[in-house]
């Protein structure tokens, strides 16, 4: 076994028991307080020079050791808004809200991290430079100003000056026990939209003095569906989802209004643009059948894109910290992540931890959960990719 993860394992009932705490006081975007004073006093026990209201609600902690590189490990903390089913005794106490995608073991694997870290540079195994601890708001949702804790960070001068950012994120539908990682793109952008299709009301009995709006959306509906299936590449990968859709008044009532809300997503710019313009063009199609349309589309987050250098440094990191067999090639998928803000400044890789139970729960469910024997391995990886990184990029 690797020091690093037997190292961990003697500490790690105590990384379950905060993981689970944190389970029981899950906090939304932009109010994790509590989760963030917790985080900010365990690694200021443990040396590390703090920094808290970040990014609004952020913590950033650095251990010095002499000059060098400065390396980043990022953990996002927020919970989101879902009433827990799970019958634990670490279930939420806070009604409607819940961890339902791991950011409560991501906090208990940076302190882990930064326990090992500690430790190493008291024995004076930590290669110059510093280790940043990047404990992040809100990757859940954006604020009133459509910004997430990342981008809120960013302007805080949280990854000023640094040279390589590592994260995981656990994943509760994966093997446990195994690190996914891929080089280049790996999660995809997404863009939210939001459209009204405007027609007239009528008496059901008499539709044709109206102008019905749910079948002009109908068409509206059908059109976006067109974008991906005949208006980008075979070979390129691009999705159109409407989630909701919201109208009329009464079953008897020709509706006047239909709400549409919904996402794209992408790994391409071009794609990107591609779907931006269909949509506007499905948008027009209630327009040439009598109604109005009104079309907004709010960007959101860009594409994970691994730089392949890094991608490289954590593969062989974890290889050597769980086992080369432990590590696996993950296909790109279509989930977005903030991270990917990090990522577009400064070279990294982000990466997914293995943590399925039997059976395997899904994220952003009310019965989500995991395998807490991944803490010390996240811990022990996230470590791990500090120590080389300090290593070889100092060198």
């Amino acid at each position: 076994m690797h020091p690093l993860l037997r190292r961990a394992r003697d500490f790690e009932a105590e990384l379950i028991q905060l993981r689970r705490d944190l389970h029981r006081h899950p906090e939304l975007s932009f109010r994790e307080v509590r989760t963030a004073a917790i985080a900010a006093e365990r690694v200021e026990a443990l040396g590390y020079e703090v920094r808290r209201g970040v990014g609004r609600t952020g913590v950033v902690a650095e251990l010095r050791n002499g000059a060098g590189p400065v390396v980043a490990l990022r953990a996002d903390m927020d919970a989101l808004p879902i009433d827990e089913e799970n019958d634990v005794d670490y279930r939420s106490t806070v009604p409607g809200v819940m961890h339902a995608c791991g950011h409560d073991a991501h906090v208990a694997m940076l302190v882990g991290a930064a326990r090992l870290l500690a430790e190493a540079r008291m024995r004076g195994e930590l290669p110059p430079g510093t280790v940043r601890l990047l404990f992040q708001p809100s990757e859940e949702a954006s604020d009133e100003e459509g910004l997430s804790g990342a981008s809120r960070m960013i302007d805080d001068g949280a990854i000023d000056g640094v040279n390589a950012i590592f994260g995981l994120h656990i994943g509760a539908h994966l093997e446990a026990g195994k690190l996914f990682v891929r080089s280049g793109p790996i999660m995809a952008g997404s863009d939210a939209f939001a459209a009204v299709v405007r027609g007239m009301s009528a008496h059901a009995a008499r539709p044709h003095e109206g102008i019905d709006a749910v079948v002009l959306a109908a068409h509206a509906v059908l059109a976006c569906q067109n974008a991906v299936a005949r208006r980008i590449p075979p070979g390129a990968a691009g999705v159109v989802s409407i989630g909701t859709i919201e109208g009329g008044r009464a079953e008897n009532v020709v509706a006047d209004a239909v709400a549409l809300r919904g996402t794209i997503r992408y790994f391409d710019d071009d794609v990107r643009e591609a779907l931006h313009a269909e949509l506007r063009r499905a948008f027009d199609v209630p327009r040439a059948l009598g109604g109005e349309a009104e079309l907004v589309i709010l960007p959101g987050y860009p594409p994970v894109v691994n730089d392949p250098g890094m991608c490289e440094l954590m593969t062989n990191a974890a290889a050597e910290t769980l086992g080369a067999e432990a590590v696996a090639e993950l296909e790109p998928w279509m989930g977005a992540e903030d991270f990917a803000f990090f990522l577009r400044r400064v070279p990294g890789c982000f990466a997914w931890l293995g943590a399925a139970l039997d059976p395997a729960r899904e994220h952003h469910h009310p019965r989500f959960d995991v395998d807490e024997g991944a803490l010390v391995r996240g811990a022990s990886v996230l470590a791990a990719c500090a120590l080389r990184a300090l290593g070889e990029l100092g060198s």
